[in-house]
């Protein structure tokens, strides 16, 4: 067990410091982390340093042996010493407002979750507030904000372990303006839905998140989704893209990622690459290579993943984008009318190029599992494939879906296991490929029992780092660790944030290289990682000995467009 030393004192003689103490002084800190290999979240190999901590910033980098004293010493043991994890994408909207710890995240070393994959919690008027108080599930909270800003403060507000930072959806934004229909805006609408994105940088947005598999986005053009990035550009925000297809038609949709970005000349990336269906998996490393393409014209371009070859999202992307235009309610009557439900179960069992059909992807309806339910008398079928459910139900798997869809009166959250490992190991292993769970963050107690999740939510970072970089070897362990810290920090502009140098703030966490493991599985999901013994966020410490310690220090990270910035914002991180 590694000691901690209150009030601690070191011997040895003070050389190399990176900040310049006054000869012959001792040094007193708030935080010293000593005997790590310490990672600097550059890429840079570790070098044998003790990092020194007062109030909220990394004060110095010590050599080893350094004459300094602390109120709290940390012994790292030769454990590695990095900048807190950055999960590019996140789904803890929702579950930190019921737990703020953010527990399965924080246990992984995460320090950082963005939002924003397409819809975003603001800017939100009346009508979308009603509707997301329906379509709360186990989790039930007021809704006290209106725009994205005002949400991230509430957050930080309760009372949140990890830091938290936004993209503004442009689907929230078209249905701000434009309601949940398969409509084009013209040039009012078009530019109200751009002065609500510039709004939303001003509060400190990370630039435009879309989500175009799913509608209404799906119903967006090129042009609309130009003029929403370019928006956010003005003031140095980037975009991101559930692109429009992960299957049939994957080039093409990464074409209009690129496209996007290099009308804005800013940071694009492709959420959760993929290549979803066996009869897609060869497109993986043409997709590859076309971000490579782009990337040499100079393109800023890239993507992100979860360390799985399954996805998750809702039982509804087994249907036609048609039958959801107008939003869930709309949707649910026209599962009830006898001739279109006829006309859709048509469309169900019919591979399209024009739309992605998750289910059929998947090759068998023993590859789509259930996660969550918000009926209870459904949450019996929660782990349980869409062939045993059928089977139980004694109906077709489309009839199943519908029955389903219409019972439950949500999405219906699913699993899809459509990945190849090779390819998730072919796109882990590109130098512009950051992490993100896609997932929210909990806790194996309380209300989160009342459904399953994906594993990833529980152990995506840590197989990350100890599956694929360790035991497959697909990098170093510098370069898994930039990965994800200075390489996201540095795509999103987050300024002191994804390092550890003196002046950056104190996300830090101290973990095992040869242990750190994910326990989580599609059958058990709600385990834990372990490997990850300290973390701490903005200086204070949220997890000790691999245990968490109730702290709730995160506060908003805000994007180069904020105006709270003292130099008007817009700077480089580097």
């Amino acid at each position: 067990m590694r000691r901690l030393i209150t009030l601690a004192l070191a011997a040895g003689v003070l050389a190399g410091c990176a900040t310049s103490p006054t000869p012959g002084v001792v040094e007193h800190y708030d935080l010293l982390i000593r005997n790590g290999a310490v990672y600097d979240g550059t890429g840079a190999p570790p070098e044998p340093l003790e990092v020194a901590v007062n109030g909220d910033r990394v004060a110095a980098l010590l050599p080893r042996g350094a004459v300094a004293t602390a109120h709290r010493v940390v012994d790292a043991e030769g454990r590695a010493v990095a900048p807190g994890f950055i999960n590019v994408l996140s789904w803890a909207t929702e579950s930190l407002i019921q737990d703020g710890r953010g527990v399965s995240d924080t246990k992984q070393g995460i320090t950082l979750e963005l939002f924003g994959e397409g819809w975003s919690m603001g800017p939100w008027n009346a009508g979308m507030k009603a509707d997301a108080r329906k379509q709360q599930g186990d989790i039930r909270y007021d809704i006290e904000w209106t725009t994205l800003g005002e949400y991230l403060e509430f957050l930080e507000r309760r009372g949140i372990t990890p830091n938290v930072a936004s993209f503004v959806g442009a689907t929230t934004v078209r249905i701000h303006e434009l309601g949940e229909g398969d409509i084009d805006p013209d040039a009012a609408q078009l530019a109200r839905m751009q002065g609500l994105v510039r709004a939303a940088m001003r509060e400190g947005a990370l630039g435009v998140g879309a989500s175009l598999i799913y509608p209404p986005a799906f119903f967006a053009e090129t042009e609309e989704l130009i003029a929403l990035a370019q928006a956010a550009a003005e003031s140095g925000g980037g975009y991101v893209a559930h692109m429009r297809s992960e299957a049939g038609r994957l080039l093409e949709a990464l074409d209009e990622t690129i496209a996007i970005g290099r009308a804005t000349g800013q940071h694009a990336e492709a959420y959760h690459l993929k290549a979803a269906g066996e009869r897609n998996w060869p497109k993986m490393a043409q997709a590859v290579a076309k971000i490579d393409a782009g990337r040499a014209e100079g393109v800023e371009i890239g993507a992100n993943m979860y360390a799985y070859p399954a996805g998750a999202t809702g039982l509804t992307v087994a249907l036609p984008p048609w039958v959801q235009a107008g939003g869930h309610d709309a949707m649910v009557a026209r599962l009830k009318d006898p001739a279109t439900r006829k006309r859709l179960i048509g469309e169900m069992r019919t591979h399209s190029d024009a739309w992605e059909n998750l289910r059929l992807l998947a090759g068998s309806d023993e590859r789509v599992l259930f996660i969550g339910f918000k009926n209870d008398t459904l949450k019996p079928l929660i782990g349980k494939t869409l062939a045993e459910v059928t089977a139980m139900r004694g109906t077709s798997p489309e009839d199943t879906i519908l029955d389903l869809i219409i019972e439950d009166d949500s999405r219906v959250d699913t699993a899809y296991f459509l990945m190849s490992e090779e390819n998730v190991e072919l796109g882990l292993k590109q130098p512009w490929t950051s992490l993100g769970s896609d997932a929210e963050s909990s806790a194996t107690e309380g209300v989160f029992l009342k459904s399953s999740t994906h594993p990833r939510a529980y152990g995506n970072a840590a197989r990350f780092l100890g599956h694929y970089v360790r035991d497959r070897n697909l990098m170093s362990l510098e370069e898994g660790i930039h990965r994800m810290t200075g390489l996201p920090a540095r795509n999103w502009k987050l300024r002191d944030r994804g390092c550890l140098q003196p002046g950056c703030h104190a996300d830090l966490v101290v973990f095992d290289p040869a242990t750190i493991q994910d326990h989580a599985t599609f059958d058990k999901p709600m385990q834990y990682a372990t490997g990850v013994d300290d973390v701490f966020v903005n200086g204070v410490q949220v997890l000790r000995d691999g245990e968490h310690t109730g702290a709730t220090p995160g506060i908003v990270v805000r994007g180069p467009g904020w105006t709270g910035w003292p130099d008007g914002g817009q700077a480089d991180p580097d």
